[in-house]
């Protein structure tokens, strides 16, 4: 069996990979870890990395030019019902839309929309303050306490509540389905650090850069039967 980290060129493929070698180690899982560009491989993997760094738009279109990948993806993901997890961009990419620097369709795996991150008194996943004078730094990089929502997803099962993960991005997911959110982070005003739905998860943090708790919660993943 096979977990795929796909390669459309938008990705910290390596510290992915490095990743969840040890965390597939220290589980006992017997899975193996690939990275690969070739659909064949991902429309049968077991389980499924979508990466992302960059803008919306470019790895939307990354994605687009590997002929098959988006197919492979729904095979995997949404027809067979295999683990899927999406980081950072690869989270975003679950949306209808990106808007940045311009509108661009996404998967549309959950409803939503990414929207730039403005740091305001408000709440930002509830998208009711997006206006204001901005009192942090953006984009938002660095550590930040994550807040699972209860009932605890098993992605964050043995993290405690307030649990450090890095994060490096400008742009936030707005959902629009309640319980889709599976953990918030506070960065002047509260947003999506996770989201997802039956065997769909996505994190707006870096599990691979975020030490002990990002080991943790890729174990959990490879050991999560949705």
């Amino acid at each position: 069996m096979t977990v795929a980290i796909v390669d459309y060129g938008s990705g910290n493929l390596r510290s992915a990979a490095k990743a969840l070698e040890r965390a597939a180690l220290a589980t006992d899982c017997r899975e193996v870890i690939a990275v690969t560009a070739d659909p064949a491989v991902v429309a049968k993997a077991s389980r499924v990395v979508l990466p992302g760094v960059g803008a919306f738009g470019a790895c939307r279109e990354g994605l687009a030019a590997l002929d098959g990948m988006v197919e492979a993806l729904e095979e995997t993901a949404l027809k067979r019902g295999q683990p899927f997890l999406g980081i950072c961009v690869g989270m975003q990419l679950m949306a209808d839309c990106g808007r940045e620097h311009g509108v661009h369709k996404g998967l549309g795996w959950l409803p939503g929309e990414v929207l730039p991150l403005v740091p305001t008194e408000g709440d930002l996943a509830e998208g009711e303050t997006t206006e204001g004078a901005a009192t942090l730094k953006v984009p938002h990089m660095g550590w930040n306490d994550v807040a699972p929502r209860s009932p605890v997803h098993p992605l964050f099962e043995g993290l405690a509540d307030g649990s450090h993960f890095y994060f490096v991005h400008g742009y936030y997911f707005r959902h629009e389905t309640p319980d889709h959110l599976l953990a918030s982070v506070d960065y002047g005003g509260r947003f999506a650090a996770a989201v997802g739905r039956n065997n769909l998860v996505g994190t707006q943090f870096h599990p691979e850069k975020s030490q002990a708790a990002g080991l943790r919660l890729l174990g959990n993943f490879l050991r999560w039967t949705p």
